[in-house]
């Protein structure tokens, strides 16, 4: 399916792309589900013909890693926790971690939606929590339920808010006379859920900041995803893919559409040249 462009933007000369970004849920995989064989074969096609993949997802380092293993991606980069936790997949701990002060916005938050359930992302642990929380990809690690005030007491690269009696269209509509300079956040696509990150932080910053390090065009960057954190991600491509299934104001903001997760849109792009 067709969008704003033709996947030959993706470099110059018209060849492969040489730094490709591919999200997880809703992406590689449907949440709670694996890596299809069709979808792997094209990454491991793809790594084997020289390309830099790197999973770029919201999820923890901890939940990422099982998706790493199943692709057969033991070296190279990840991005982590919507860009703020930055991986070295042969190494076990962080090269890079973005983090900030959730306290205020946990105040700030808290006096707008009093049953709001608050989770922040302890790298390498788990998560302190306010409450109990859908998000089974959350699995792995530790999950200790605190106070605001404990929850608030060290920084954290990545603060998820869920608003469990609430829509999403009223969420956003009370949220827009807050302001909290120091962060940036993101919306869940379906749900009354808020992901909160370290102000400019986002998928997108990431891997500009990566793809300077490896030395790749711009023209030559490849991004696939599903997700409104996947906005900055798009806009920094040369060439980006919005899944089916994502929302459809994402497709408007992708260069072009690919098939449905279940129907392994991420190996329909890949399999062009791998």
């Amino acid at each position: 399916m067709a969008g704003r462009g033709t996947i030959d933007r993706v470099d110059t000369d018209g060849g492969p792309p040489r730094l490709i970004a591919l999200d997880v849920d809703g992406t590689l995989l449907r949440t709670g589900a694996r890596v299809s064989a069709r979808v792997t074969a094209a990454v491991r096609a793809a790594v084997g013909a020289g390309v830099h993949v790197v999973v770029s997802t919201g999820r923890t380092v901890i939940s990422t890693r099982p998706v790493l293993d199943q692709l057969g991606l033991v070296q190279g980069h990840a991005i982590c926790s919507n860009g703020a936790v930055h991986i070295d997949i042969q190494q076990t701990v962080p090269v890079a971690v973005h983090h900030f002060d959730p306290a205020p916005a946990v105040t700030a938050l808290r006096q707008l939606f009093p049953d709001m359930i608050f989770t922040a992302e302890r790298v390498g642990q788990g998560f302190w929590a306010t409450g109990m929380s859908p998000g089974e990809y959350y699995a792995g690690g530790e999950y200790v339920v605190v106070d605001d005030h404990t929850l608030g007491s060290e920084p954290t690269p990545r603060l998820n808010c869920w608003w469990p009696e609430g829509a999403p269209d009223e969420m956003h509509r009370l949220l827009e006379g807050l302001a909290l300079p120091e962060i940036s956040w993101v919306y869940g696509e379906f749900g009354p859920w808020l992901t909160i990150s370290r102000h400019g932080v986002s998928k997108g910053w990431a891997l500009e900041h990566l793809r300077g390090l490896l030395d790749i065009p711009r023209t030559a960057t490849l991004a696939i995803g599903d997700g409104f954190n996947d906005r900055e991600m798009f806009a920094w491509a040369g060439h980006s893919v919005a899944m089916a299934n994502a929302p459809v104001e994402l497709h408007g903001l992708a260069d072009e559409v690919t098939d449905d997760v279940d129907a392994d849109g991420v190996a329909t792009v890949l399999e062009r040249w791998f």
